[in-house]
This record gives C-alpha cells, sequence and structure tokens, in this order.
C-alpha cells in the first residue's frame, strides 16, 4: 500500500504542475480542464445567485466575481493537489502517519518550519515542498499584471467605441453615426485599430481563457459585443458600398474571425473552418433589411442595391455568426442587436443615441432601432 501511495502521490504531483505549466507558463492556447470546470461551477453559483433579482444588471454584477473567484480557485486547487501529494510521498516513504505526513507537508509546502528534522531521508520530499508552495504563489502573482495589461489593452478601444457605436455597440449605429456627424473618413483608421485588437484578443485570451470572464467596467459594454458590430459594419460596408470601401474593412474582418477561432480551439469549440457562402445564419433578411433602411436615412451611401447586397453581406457573416454568438454566451455578454441569445432571460437593449442640440436645420429623423 504504502508504494502505491507514492505512486498515486507523484502522479498528482505532476498532474498538479502540468496544469500550472499548461496555464501560466506556456506561451499557448492549451486547454486547461481546470479553469474549465471551475469557470462552469462558479458561474452556475452565480448566476443562480442573481435569478432571483432578475434582470441582466442582477446578472452583471454577480458575475462581476467571476473572474476572481476563477483565479483563486485556480490557485486553491493547485496548494491543495500539492498538500495531497506530498501527504501521500511522505507517508508512502516513511513510516510515518497519516497526521503526520500530513502536518509536515504542509509545513513544508507553506514554509512554517514547524516540522522535525529527525528523518533525513524526507528531507529531499520536505525541501521540494518547500520550494514549491513560494513558487506557485509567485507564477500567479506573476500572472495577474499579464492579464491587466492584456485587459486594459481591450478595455480602452470598447471605451472608445462607445461614442462611435452606441452602448451597447451595434454594427449599422456605428455606419450610421458617422454618416451623421460627417466621419465617414475615419472609418479605416478604426477598422485599423480593431484589426491589431482582434489579433492582441485572439492572442491573449486563447493564452489565458480566464480573461474572457473579466468583464467591462460599465454593464452596457462588451468586448465580444464590441467587436461582433466592428465586424457587422465592415461586413456591411463592404456588401453595400464594393468600390469605396476600405481595404481595412476586409482585414479587420479577416483578423476578428481568426481570433474568435483561435479562441474556439483553446476552449475546444467545434466550428467549421471553411462555411459555405450559402451556410444558413440565424441573422434574418428582415432585421438586415431594417437595419439598412436605418444607416441609408442617416445619409450613408449605397452602390447596391438591399436584395443585391444581402448574399455578400451573409456570406461575410457566415464566417463569424456561429463563434460570435457562442462566445457572447459563454462571456454573458450585455444582450445587444444581432449578438445572438444568452442563458439568462433579458430583452435586447438596443443603443441609446444622444439627442441631436445642433442649431440649424434639423438633421433626419432616423427609424427606431
Amino acid at each position: 500500500m504504502r508504494m502505491i501511495h507514492t505512486l498515486a502521490g507523484v502522479l498528482l504531483l505532476l498532474l498538479v504542475i502540468g496544469s500550472i505549466l499548461r496555464t501560466l507558463v506556456v506561451p499557448r492556447g492549451l486547454y486547461s480542464a481546470l479553469a474549465h470546470r471551475l469557470w462552469r461551477l462558479l458561474r452556475t453559483i452565480l448566476r443562480l445567485s442573481a435569478a432571483p433579482i432578475g434582470g441582466y444588471r442582477a446578472q452583471d454584477r454577480a458575475l462581476t466575481w467571476l473572474a476572481p473567484l476563477i483565479l483563486l480557485g485556480m490557485l486553491g486547487v493547485w496548494l491543495s493537489g500539492m498538500l495531497l501529494a506530498y501527504t501521500l510521498l511522505l507517508h508512502g516513504t516513511s513510516d510515518l502517519s497519516w497526521s503526520v505526513s500530513f502536518r509536515e507537508a504542509g509545513s513544508s509546502l507553506f514554509t512554517l518550519g514547524f516540522a522535525s528534522g529527525e528523518r533525513l531521508h524526507l528531507s529531499v520530499i520536505d525541501f521540494l515542498a518547500a520550494a514549491s508552495g513560494p513558487l506557485v504563489i509567485a507564477l500567479q502573482i506573476a500572472y495577474l499584471p499579464t492579464l491587466y495589461a492584456a485587459y486594459q489593452r481591450r478595455e480602452t478601444e470598447v471605451t472608445l467605441l462607445q461614442s462611435r457605436a452606441g452602448e451597447p455597440a451595434w454594427g449599422p449605429e456605428l455606419l450610421a453615426r458617422q454618416s451623421l456627424v460627417d466621419t465617414e473618413t475615419a472609418l479605416p483608421s478604426l477598422y485599423q485599430d480593431w484589426e491589431r485588437l482582434a489579433a492582441d484578443i485572439g492572442e491573449s485570451h486563447s493564452n489565458y481563457p480566464v480573461l474572457l470572464s473579466f468583464r467591462s467596467p460599465q454593464p452596457n459594454r462588451s468586448w465580444v459585443v464590441g467587436l461582433i458590430a466592428v465586424m457587422d459594419a465592415a461586413a456591411l460596408h463592404l456588401a453595400l458600398c464594393p468600390r469605396s470601401a476600405p481595404p481595412e474593412a476586409r482585414l479587420v474582418l479577416r483578423a476578428g474571425f481568426t481570433a474568435m477561432r483561435d479562441i474556439a480551439r483553446s476552449l475546444r469549440v467545434d466550428f467549421d473552418p471553411d462555411p459555405a457562402p450559402e451556410t444558413a445564419i440565424r441573422l434574418t433578411y428582415a432585421e438586415y433589411d431594417g437595419a439598412v433602411a436605418m444607416i441609408t436615412a442617416a445619409g450613408f451611401p449605397r452602390e447596391r442595391a438591399v436584395e443585391d447586397a444581402w448574399p455578400h453581406f451573409h456570406g461575410w457573416r457566415v464566417n463569424y455568426e456561429a463563434l460570435a454568438y457562442e462566445l457572447a454566451r459563454r462571456s454573458d455578454a450585455v444582450p445587444a442587436l444581432w449578438t445572438g441569445p444568452r442563458d439568462f432571460h433579458a430583452p435586447v437593449i438596443p443603443p441609446a443615441r444622444p439627442t441631436d442640440r445642433r442649431p440649424g436645420p434639423s438633421r433626419p429623423t432616423l427609424p427606431p432601432t
């Protein structure tokens, strides 16, 4: 039995070390079973705690704690796993009782230093335990600046998008607002900024999936909703204005669905890597037609008829709609227009448009969004 305990301790220690390395150290989008299971468990608990209150705001307040709890949960599981592993090793390689083995493992792992030093043949295990505890805590501390640096880069662009695409962001609203305030020439730079951000998100959120659970400071903002809005705006731009649309629109679409696919691979989400243009999408033609009418009323030019542009818009959106909806669902993002269903019941929130208070002739009245 002591040999079995020793082998079990070695196996458990290797599993814990592997989990730490794949989650904190290896710069690649590797699947972390621990992070995924903690996400499912804690997300369910937090959502149930907000269910009696109801509404999106209650869900948002509760889920704000999800990412910090996942980080604390991972640290707790790793330290507990190491404590159990070293207890098994000490018990399996000596005649120590379970209680004494547990006491000595805890003393070494947490560097308390009160365990007996009379058994020199156990010193190697004690020294390994003494090095493991501080090392795991140090890695977790070093992990936080990386997370928050990526979070800050993401949220800066999401906040800047608020004045351009509304809150919550919506692709047609982005095009309409640029036409209303005559800033269409700023669209190429916006697409370029979000192309770079999409590449950043694809790299950081696939390497560190816990970033998916970090929510925006404001409840009606979300990185995934913002990315969908910019991609929808670019797809509409290319579909309606094939000659005048900037090349940056194509680039941001490519970068956007590439980032979503990188994240999906790290989460083990199935997707079609090369969907046919005629594959069905969940956005209806009626929704598309209403949005085009709205941006046309705002003064956005059209080079194609609405009916002729639909297959082109459909062909772009089929590349990212399914993954976008899944990421919005997993992130419990604000229920914005054109972003799919959520796991909680809440009405879709349209973007709020500020009142035009400029003197002179009134701007055209737009149909409601």
